[in-house]
């Protein structure tokens, strides 16, 4: 008799395994500290750093709302996004610098003030794209609206000079007025607006 014709027995089970032998303590400690060391890093971390993360977000809106809240000039240093969108590149030898920024819908502007050096306002004025002969003497470029908005004042008595660099949309326009009363300090004035 072949293999082939042969009757098929069907296959038995194995036999049941024995029980398993009863957990010791040292091996129950060891499993439940484990489980817990893995408890904490999957729930743990995760919400530790939700919360660093909600905290860091509420303080970012903090500062952000104080500063759309604020009504007039800050005594600081636009942002480096900011100085960028609305093209004013403060001269880095730049001192009493103060900006305001508002924005709307229709129109947003920065505003801002600062001494430099005559070698600075050069500086200043060929990084905007126009250059010192660009300013005409005895002319204040800045509007009395947006004067008053920040406080500014341009009295008679100081030797001021202005410009107007306007730049096809989206680039921002900017109006600058420079107090050359001190020439080898001049403090300078702008208002760069830009329309979305």
């Amino acid at each position: 008799m072949t293999p082939a014709d042969r009757p098929a027995v069907p296959r038995q089970s194995p036999p049941p395994d024995l029980p398993p032998a009863p957990e010791d303590r040292r091996h129950m400690i060891r499993r439940r500290w484990l489980t817990a060391v893995i408890i904490v890093l999957l729930i743990g971390v995760p919400a530790g750093y939700l919360a660093i993360s909600a905290g860091q977000s509420r303080d970012s809106g903090r500062d952000k709302e104080s500063e759309a809240s604020a009504t007039g000039l800050q005594n600081d240093w636009p942002s480096k996004t900011q100085r960028r969108i609305y093209d004013v590149p403060v001269p880095s030898s730049a001192t009493d610098v103060k900006y305001f920024e508002t924005n709307s819908w229709a129109v947003s502007k920065l505003y801002v003030q600062f001494r430099t050096t005559a070698a600075g306002l050069a500086e200043f004025l060929k990084d905007c794209g126009t250059s010192t002969a660009a300013l005409r003497p005895g002319s204040v470029a800045i509007g009395t609206s947006d004067a008053q908005k920040v406080g500014w004042s341009f009295p008679s008595g100081h030797d001021w000079a202005g410009t107007r660099h306007a730049q096809k949309d989206p680039l921002p326009t900017q109006d600058i007025t420079v107090d050359e009363s001190d020439p080898d300090n001049p403090a300078v004035f702008v208002v760069s607006t830009a329309t979305p």
